[in-house]
């Protein structure tokens, strides 16, 4: 069964939610590269390895950065079994291995690393250094695909979320609803768990909220609605001491208009609102939304209100959401000045059906009066983009820096050993992030720094910064056996919901964002341009 691969790693903290995630999580020519630095006696020269993305994701301006939590909990419970040695041993391409280098494997672990990262939920962008890692060069190859593997897909899903909670705005709520489309059981967890961080107030999805503590949310499905054929399906007519289905009939008679509604709707919106009647929010676009549905929804609400339960509302799941959402809006509020119900105003219109981030802009456009929005597909399968594309590079081996050039200027790395700041303005919002030299001393408060893009020689300015803000925190320190516990959902969704707001609006805009800069110091400018010229070979034309 899948859910045996997932663990409780809230009350754990010791392994990855999904117990997949071990060392033989990576691509074979990860262990190749390792057998090679191995038979070499290269495997504990010191190496730095970055982890970062190159483009932005849904033609925007950033990044929220996550999965750190999953990273953390990999670096402790990092370790071949028994089995996975045994398993290396039977692969063709290691047929042939010293059986020495096995017994080394067996004996690894991650005591000698040290790892760098963004915190949690930081708003992130190009170039600049998400996650470093410091140790012996075959540890260090050996995390790279596991660790793209945890942060690429969370923080595509994150931003994604982010994207929809500015284009929803701060009041709607938003829940993800995708488990069905997502991509197998891992994929359905990590979204619900990541949507969440990028700013969602919800889940459908169970076990999700099992093993992560985010809040779940669900009513009922066109099948409920489906499965009641008449009054007989109501066993027991009874609710706080009062025959409900009684009230529900005399309320019905009591409009001509509510005794053409869809009878067997009603009696499904009544054996529900028997069971949840706290929880009444109707699914009302079974049969009719207008003539039947949410007719429907107000005999039974009002009903409930008589007891002093308070209904929740209802789900537009079909039809021209705008339209319908006001429609349904406006005949909620006659209906509580007409029998003096003021809580049938306070009831909420939620809204599902192949939501994205241009529906919810077109929305708003269009003016609607929806609540709460129910978004599945678009945002689980990041249909708009389906990979962010985070890359991992070896920038320094025994303190010689390293670079990986390209006929394509995008790819061309930044080399060596690097720090990452972030240079606010006096209204405490970010001017631009600044790769500096691992040595060179941090930009300060209220002096002024020479800040150059890396690669275009006359784009550059000199910055005076209010405040400095180091963009890398120690979260895994091997050598000194401490490490960062890993950061709840709740608390990376605020950090992240904290970060955006610090980002002016034309750069978070979803259309035509102002780029931010990335800059370099003066200092590594020069530094990358000579090692460029240096490593790149000269053409000779005849």
């Amino acid at each position: 069964s899948t859910s045996l691969f997932f663990v409780m790693a809230a009350v754990s903290h010791v392994s990855p939610l999904n117990q997949l995630v071990t060392p033989l999580l990576t691509d074979m020519y990860q262990i190749s590269m390792a057998y090679a630095y191995w038979r070499a006696g290269r495997h504990n020269e010191r190496a730095t390895f970055e982890l970062f993305f190159r483009k932005n994701p849904f033609s925007g301006e950033y990044v929220i950065f996550t999965g750190i939590d999953q990273v953390i909990l990999h670096l402790r419970s990092f370790k071949f079994s028994a089995g996975d040695i045994e398993y290396l041993k039977s692969l063709p391409s290691l047929a042939n291995a010293d059986p020495a280098f096995f017994e080394y494997l067996a004996g690894l672990d991650c005591s000698s690393v040290v790892v760098d990262a963004m915190r949690d939920g930081s708003i992130a962008f190009p170039r600049v250094t998400l996650i470093r890692v410091q140790g012996p060069l075959i540890i260090g190859q050996l995390l790279e695909t596991t660790l793209l593997n945890l942060v690429n897909f969370p923080s595509l899903i994150a931003t994604n979320a982010a994207r929809m909670r500015l284009a929803a705005g701060p009041d709607k709520t938003l829940l993800e609803f995708g488990l069905r489309r997502a991509q197998g059981p891992d994929g359905g967890i990590s979204a619900s768990r990541y949507a969440y961080v990028g700013g969602f107030d919800g889940t459908s999805n169970v076990i999700a909220g099992k093993c992560t503590g985010i809040p779940v949310s669900g009513t009922h499905a066109h099948a409920f609605v489906q499965s009641h054929t008449g009054w007989g399906d109501i066993k027991d007519p009874m609710l706080s001491g009062v025959n409900f289905v009684e009230r529900i009939k005399e309320l019905r008679s009591s409009k001509p208009a509510w005794e053409n509604t869809n009878e067997s709707e009603l009696v499904a919106f009544v054996a529900y609102a028997q069971s949840f009647p706290n929880g009444f929010l109707a699914l009302i676009d079974t049969y009719d939304t207008m003539s039947s549905g949410v007719e429907n929804f107000v005999i039974v609400a009002l009903a409930l209100t008589e007891l002093n339960f308070k209904p929740l509302g209802i789900r537009l799941d079909s039809g021209d959401l705008a339209y319908l959402s006001k429609e349904v809006r406006r005949r909620m509020d006659e209906a509580a000045d007409e029998f003096n119900c003021a809580h049938l105003r306070d009831c909420k219109v939620v809204a599902s059906n192949d939501i994205n981030e241009s529906v919810l802009l077109s929305l708003n456009n269009q003016g609607h009066a929806i609540d709460a929005f129910g978004i599945g597909t678009h945002l689980v399968t990041c249909q708009a983009q389906p990979a962010l594309g985070c890359v991992y590079k070896l920038v320094d081996v025994e303190g010689t820096a390293r670079i990986k050039l390209s006929q394509d200027i995008a790819k061309v790395m930044i080399p060596g050993d690097k720090s990452a700041y972030r240079l606010l303005d006096k209204k405490g919002q970010p001017l631009l992030d600044l790769l500096t030299r691992r040595h060179e001393p941090a930009p300060e408060p209220g002096k002024r720094v020479l800040c150059r893009h890396p690669f275009e020689e006359n784009k550059r300015a000199n910055v005076i910064p209010t405040t400095v803000i180091p963009l890398l925190e120690t979260i895994w320190d091997g050598p000194n056996q401490t490490s960062n516990d890993p950061v709840t959902p709740k608390d990376a969704r605020e950090f992240a919901l904290a970060a955006v707001k610090t980002i002016r609006s034309d750069i978070i805009r979803p259309l035509n964002p102002t780029p931010y800069k990335v800059s370099v110091s003066s200092s590594l400018y020069s530094f990358l341009h000579e090692m460029w010229q240096d490593n790149m070979p000269i053409r000779e034309l005849e």
